[in-house]
């Protein structure tokens, strides 16, 4: 069972090679919201998204001699490949073809060969086994495997030494592995910190899991926020926010598009739909019972900036 030490472990291989990621305040997001929030940037980190800790912490420890490969809507395809480039390996990206051509330009410029696949008729996993195993190459999944949530573990551990007596941490969910890494790193600082994961209304596959105390499958969800576009939960990923996960709340694709709006106007940073859906929680007053003090972690920021603003031009506005 993986513990806070384990993701402490990660920390320790990741140091110096991932982003110690910014924490920001905003006067405005406090009083819209009614507590003091603090924002942990991923959309900072290299690759753009949180996914980079992950993929490279797993990539690191796994053979590799023929290389890696790994199935993404894009951001841990983007990861992988800038974490086999570190490596000096070569990578194999399965994307959607429908993949913002933005995550798609930069998986390649990162060295990656990309190879397109239809997300609401193929299997991805089942061609993902049947490629490597073709190349013989190491498959780095995007959340359901031990030392791929330990690495994404490491956004909590930040978050929790950066500030002080945090009530709440607020996450996106996809798949779960970040869901389910901070809530490891969580328990092992507090045992008293609620976890809130955050998903989008069309694809809420882990709140029914949870709900169902079983994973449940969903079709394709079809949202904007194509990184939490994951049709069931993992297993392993499951099983420990089953655990040590509080509640999982849903927000709207009109509730992304204002939160991006609000992270642009307001705290001067690009967020991704998925990105922004935990700020978009609080903002759109998701979530009961805010404690003094909460954690909210800003999972990406790789979106083209004509996709950026049409989906911002869509938008409402949060004021005062």
């Amino acid at each position: 069972m993986l513990t806070v030490t384990d993701v402490q472990a990660a920390a320790a291989r990741l140091h110096g090679v991932v982003h110690r990621t910014p924490v920001l305040r905003s006067r405005t997001l406090d009083e819209l919201v009614g507590t003091e929030v603090f924002l942990k940037c991923e959309n900072f980190q290299r690759a753009g998204a949180f996914k980079f800790r992950g993929a490279y912490h797993a990539a690191s420890r796994a053979p590799r001699s023929n290389g890696l490969l790994t199935y993404s809507s894009g951001n841990h395809g983007q990861a992988v490949a800038l974490a086999a480039r570190e490596l000096g390996v070569p990578a194999v990206v399965l994307m959607p073809s429908d993949a913002p051509q933005s995550k798609r330009a930069a998986t390649e410029g990162y060295g990656a060969e990309v190879v397109p696949f239809d997300r609401y008729t193929d299997d991805r996993e089942s061609l993902g086994r049947a490629l490597a195993a073709k190349r013989g190459m190491t498959i780095v999944p995007p959340f359901d495997h031990p030392d791929v949530i330990a690495g994404q573990g490491t956004v909590a551990l930040e978050l929790l030494d950066a500030v002080d007596a945090l009530g709440m941490l607020v996450v996106p969910v996809g798949g779960g592995g970040l869901m389910a890494g901070c809530a490891i790193a969580a328990a092992g600082a507090r045992s008293d910190i609620r976890m809130i994961g955050v998903e989008p209304m069309a694809g809420d596959d882990t709140r029914r899991s949870l709900a169902a105390g079983r994973g449940v499958t969903l079709d394709v969800p079809r949202t904007i926020a194509d990184g939490q576009a994951a049709p069931t939960p993992g297993e392993l990923t499951f099983a420990i926010n089953q655990r040590l996960v509080d509640g999982i709340v849903v927000v709207s694709d009109d509730d992304l598009r204002a939160a991006m709006r609000f992270a642009f106007e307001r705290l001067k940073v690009v967020v991704e739909p998925s990105g922004a859906s935990a700020l978009a929680a609080l903002l759109s007053a998701r979530i009961d019972r805010l404690p003094a003090r909460v954690g909210v972690v800003v999972s990406g920021g790789n979106i083209d900036v004509e996709r950026f603003a049409e989906l911002c031009g869509q938008s409402r506005t949060f004021g005062l």
